[in-house]
């Protein structure tokens, strides 16, 4: 009986150890093709984009197919490295849209990166929530968002205002936002260019004397770009979630509001 046991106890371990040496060989080989997959993907993308990096690449809700992120642009690639698709994928059963989920996490953070001294700032006593504007100095719904600041101030609603001169460099619009930004107070000199004041003017009231801001306004641009930016003013919340155009501060509370509830 005892010599059965031991028999049974003996082919019971080495049959476990077999499965276990198999299981962990299968593990190794799906990871080494993971890896090789990741590797051919890289290449393909490299070469499509070679200045750019991605943040990552992970599987995606499509089998066969892996999601490359860059920043708020999110594209989708096979593994084999052949077929790449970009848009929007929606999962039907939950009704949500995957792609845009990633693309509010992206442009959070290239909002989130970017140095908060280099913003003008429009702030309550009581920060309740927080807006980071794109904005054109020479913009009329801009012009007309940034009257009623007093109103969007006192609702709790902080404005962090990041420059995006839609004509360019070198533009009447543009070199207003440079004098603004390097401006002894830019909150009076952005209230006084907004409220129609001429270049002119608003370099003599800006007081700017041996200051550059032109690698701030330059990387406000190069930010508004990533976001996705086509006009302005255009508001980007705490979640990445995009609002353009003007949205009037008892509807912009009202979907504020409705954000934090979830």
């Amino acid at each position: 009986m005892i010599k059965q046991r031991l028999k049974t106890a003996i082919v019971f371990g080495m049959t476990l150890t077999m499965s276990l040496v198999m299981t962990w060989g299968f593990s190794v080989s799906a990871v080494a093709d993971e890896n090789q997959d990741i590797a051919r993907v890289t290449k393909v993308l490299n070469s499509l984009m070679p200045n750019a990096k991605p943040d990552s690449i992970a599987d995606s809700a499509i089998p066969g197919m892996y999601e490359a992120i860059f920043g708020p642009q999110v594209i989708y690639i096979s593994k084999n490295g052949r077929y790449i698709l970009e848009g929007d994928l929606y999962d039907l059963s939950t009704r949500t849209n995957l792609t845009e989920g990633k693309r509010r996490v992206g442009r959070a953070k290239v909002v989130n990166d970017l140095d908060a001294n280099a913003m003008i700032i429009f702030s309550p006593k009581k920060v309740k929530y927080t807006i980071t504007a794109f904005t054109d100095i020479d913009c009329g719904y801009c012009r007309k968002m940034h009257k009623r600041m007093a109103e969007y101030n006192e609702l709790g609603i902080e404005f962090r205002y990041l420059a995006y001169p839609r004509s360019g460099v070198g533009s009447p619009s543009y070199l207003k936002a440079l004098s603004v930004w390097c401006a002894k107070n830019p909150q009076e000199a952005m209230s006084f260019a907004k409220g129609g004041a001429k270049l002119a003017q608003i370099k003599e009231l800006a007081q700017v004397k041996g200051k550059d801001c032109k690698d701030t306004i330059l990387g406000h641009m190069a930010a508004a770009k990533q976001v996705g930016v086509t006009g302005t003013p255009t508001l980007v919340f705490d979640n990445g979630q995009v609002a353009p155009g003007y949205v009037e501060p008892k509807r912009l509370i009202q979907i504020l509001s409705q954000m934090k509830k979830g």
